[in-house]
C-alpha cells in the first residue's frame, strides 16, 4: 500500500498528490477534473471523467469459435459492463450462419442487448441498460421471487397433475437467468466504477461479493425448481404415485421453503441479524423433513420412488441454498451497528 502526506494549502484546505502511474494511465492533467466519492468506513474515491464518460467496447473474433463459444464471449462481454461488443471475423470472411445465430440466441437471454449493426463480415450490438434504472436489492428480490414462483407452480402441477403449470414454470426460467445475468453485469461495473455503486443502492462497494454469492445461490434455487416441473412433464400421468396425505406434506414442505428463502434475502438486503437468525432457527426446524416423507412411504416402483426423491431433493437444496444466502445476510449485518452491534 502507498501512503502520501496531506499538506495544508490554506485555512481550510488540505490537499495531497495524486500517484503520476494513475494519472498517466488516465490522462490525467493538470485542470481536469476529478470525481470525489466519500464512501462508508473512511473511504474517499477519486475518479477520472474519462472513467465515468467513456463507452467501454469489446471486439469478439469469432473465426476459428463455433457456436456455442461465440456465445459465451458475448454473454462474458456482458457481464464484465461492455456498452457497445462487436462481433467480427477475419480479412476477406465472413461471418458464418452459426456466428449470426449466436449473436441473436444471446441477444434473446440478455436484458437490454440489442443488434445495432450488422455487416456480412461484422454485428455490433449494444447494451442500454442504465445503472440508474435497477438496485441490486429489487434485483435480488425478483430473482427471488421469480424462483419461487416457479417452485410453487411445479408443486401445484404436481397435485394437480396439470403440465401446463409445469410449462409456464420453464418458461419463466429464462427470464430468472435474465435478472441473474443483469445481477452480474451491476455488480461486476460497481466493482469497476464506485460511483455506480451508489446508483444500484449501495453507500459503498463491500456488499458486492456477497451479493454475487446470494445471486449465485439465488439462480441455483431456480434452477431446482425447474428441475421439479421437467419432473412433473416426464412423470406418467405428470403426477407422483403417493397418496394426498404424502402430497400435502410435500406441498406444506415446499411453503416452508418459500419463506425460509424469502426471509433470507430480506436479512441480506435490510442487513436484519435478528431475520438471518430466524431462518437458521426456521431451517432447522424443517431439516431432515424430506427423509422423514420418503421413510413413510409405502412400497413403490424404482422408477417412481426415485421422481418423489428427486423432488424433496430439490427442495431440501433450496433450503440449504437459503442459508447459505443468510450466513452472507449475517456479515453485511454486523458489518454495520445495531442494536446489537456497536463499531469502534
Amino acid at each position: 500500500m502507498e501512503t502520501r502526506k496531506v499538506q495544508r494549502l490554506g485555512p481550510s484546505t488540505l490537499a495531497m498528490t495524486l500517484p503520476a502511474e494513475w494519472a498517466h494511465e488516465y490522462n490525467v492533467e493538470k485542470g481536469d477534473e476529478v470525481s470525489i466519492r466519500m464512501g462508508g468506513k473512511g473511504t474517499l474515491s477519486v475518479m477520472p471523467q474519462s472513467v465515468q464518460s467513456e463507452e467501454s467496447e469489446a471486439i469478439i473474433n469469432v473465426s476459428g469459435l463455433g457456436a456455442v463459444s461465440v456465445e459465451r464471449a458475448i454473454v462474458a462481454q456482458y457481464v464484465l459492463g461492455r456498452r457497445i461488443i462487436h462481433v467480427e471475423v477475419g480479412d476477406e470472411e465472413t461471418l458464418q450462419s452459426e456466428h449470426i445465430n449466436a449473436v441473436y440466441n444471446a441477444e434473446t437471454q440478455l436484458m437490454g442487448l440489442g443488434v445495432i449493426e450488422e455487416t456480412p463480415d461484422s454485428i455490433a450490438i449494444r447494451c442500454s441498460v442504465d445503472p440508474e434504472d435497477f438496485t441490486l436489492d429489487n434485483l435480488l428480490e425478483r430473482l427471488e421471487s421469480t424462483g419461487s414462483t416457479m417452485r410453487n407452480e411445479g408443486i401445484k402441477s404436481l397435485a394437480h397433475t396439470n403440465p401446463d403449470l409445469a410449462q409456464r414454470a420453464l418458461n419463466r426460467e429464462r427470464q430468472a437467468n435474465k435478472i441473474f445475468v443483469l445481477l452480474l453485469r451491476l455488480i461486476f461495473t460497481s466493482y469497476q466504477n464506485p460511483n455506480l455503486a451508489r446508483a444500484v443502492g449501495l453507500t459503498d462497494g463491500f456488499p458486492l461479493i456477497g451479493y454475487r454469492s446470494i445471486a449465485k445461490n439465488l439462480e441455483l434455487i431456480a434452477d431446482n425448481a425447474e428441475d421439479i416441473a421437467e419432473i412433473v412433464l416426464n412423470a406418467e400421468g405428470h403426477a407422483l404415485n403417493v397418496e394426498q396425505t404424502t402430497m400435502r406434506r410435500i406441498r406444506d414442505f415446499t411453503e416452508e421453503v418459500n419463506e425460509i428463502s424469502e426471509l433470507a434475502v430480506d436479512a441480506a438486503v435490510n442487513r436484519d441479524y435478528d431475520t438471518a437468525i430466524e431462518v437458521r432457527t426456521r431451517f432447522n426446524e424443517t431439516n431432515d423433513r424430506d427423509q422423514d416423507i420418503l421413510s413413510d412411504l409405502p412400497d413403490m416402483d424404482n422408477r417412481q420412488l426415485l421422481q418423489v426423491r428427486e423432488v424433496l431433493v430439490s427442495l431440501d437444496q433450496t433450503a440449504q441454498y437459503a442459508v447459505r444466502n443468510a450466513e452472507i445476510a449475517t456479515n453485511l449485518a454486523l458489518n454495520e451497528e445495531s442494536d446489537h452491534i456497536t463499531i469502534k
